[in-house]
């Protein structure tokens, strides 16, 4: 019992000694492959050793999330993911993880917030617009979301809770095509994290008609918060976080925490992450923990009073 601790003590010490594998449960090119490729870097030059990037992609990040549960919890596996890790599993029960039981939370790394669009031809120009035309053509307005479960689509869920309207939520089957569906006036409006908008609205392409963090963004000043266009308590952002296995030893994870913290506190990190639409925001594990459970329970009401049920077509 004696030579098998002092053995784990050792191969905790040695850690890393492989290559690293994160692993991202979206596309590469979207905004969490981006965040997973810069900390792979980062990671890479303050460990010591090589740390590539995998993107498992499929089913609203769940064919990612499950192989990033299933792997061995050593400290050589991890997640960089978005709020979809806490939110699938309350859409769909038969999910093969457990966001509290099979991860283990490293860092909150920031978040973004997700913009409420239009095109320029749809006549809509503000949310109080919208929300007179939704109220008098109830179930007619239509709006784009990038799938079943995202933040996003949580977004326009908790829209229509809060002004009592009846929008018409179509789910598409990505940001790509939620984009699209609003750009063509295949849909009245879209809810799209601001990472994939910032383009198209500072080119007139599209209309922000508010954004849902608790204050304005920094890439996007002159869209106001819902709050400020008289929606109160509608904060909903897509965070992004770093996790591994619930198995991986503390010594592991608080080594990987503060290197981390130390790598999101320069200033060429926090411009690098700002300009893709992210705010940084660091916690520590501990934190993390605490960010999660609160944001299982937001999202637990919402999609029990949206009724939301997740149907996988992939």
């Amino acid at each position: 019992m004696i030579l098998a601790a002092v053995l784990s003590g050792k191969a905790e010490a040695a850690w890393p000694e492989r290559t690293i594998t994160i692993i991202v449960p979206f596309p590469q090119g979207g905004p969490n492959d981006f965040l997973g490729r810069l900390l792979a870097s980062e990671l890479a030059f303050k460990l010591g050793q090589k740390v590539v990037v995998e993107n498992r992609v499929g089913k609203s990040g769940n064919e990612g999330l499950t192989a990033a549960a299933l792997n061995a919890s050593n400290g050589y596996y991890l997640l960089v993911t978005t709020n979809a890790v806490l939110i699938n599993p309350l859409v769909d029960p038969n999910v093969m993880y457990r966001p509290l039981k099979d991860f283990a939370p490293i860092a909150y790394l920031g978040a973004a917030p997700n913009v409420i669009v239009t095109r320029p031809a749809a006549g809509i120009v503000s949310m109080a617009d919208l929300i007179d035309k939704a109220r008098a053509e109830s179930g007619k307005l239509t709006c784009a979301t990038p799938g079943v479960g995202t933040s996003s689509h949580l977004t326009a869920a908790l829209l229509k809770l809060r002004t009592k309207t009846d929008l018409t939520v179509i789910p598409m089957d990505g940001s790509d095509l939620a984009l699209m569906a609003a750009l063509s006036g295949a849909t009245d409006i879209a809810s799209i994290n601001i990472a994939s908008l910032i383009g198209y609205i500072r080119s007139g392409k599209l209309i922000g008609l508010a954004q849902t963090g608790s204050d304005r963004s920094v890439v996007l000043p002159d869209i106001t918060t819902l709050a400020e266009a008289g929606i109160p308590d509608a904060v909903l952002e897509t965070s992004q976080m770093l996790l591994t296995g619930v198995y991986t030893p503390a010594s592991i994870i608080e080594k990987l925490e503060q290197a981390t913290k130390e790598i999101l506190e320069r200033p060429s990190i926090k411009a690098e992450m700002l300009r893709a639409g992210f705010l940084v925001k660091f916690e520590g594990s501990d934190d993390l923990q605490a960010h999660m459970l609160r944001d299982i329970a937001t999202y637990k009401e919402i999609i029990e009073r949206a009724g939301i049920k997740k149907r996988f077509f992939d």
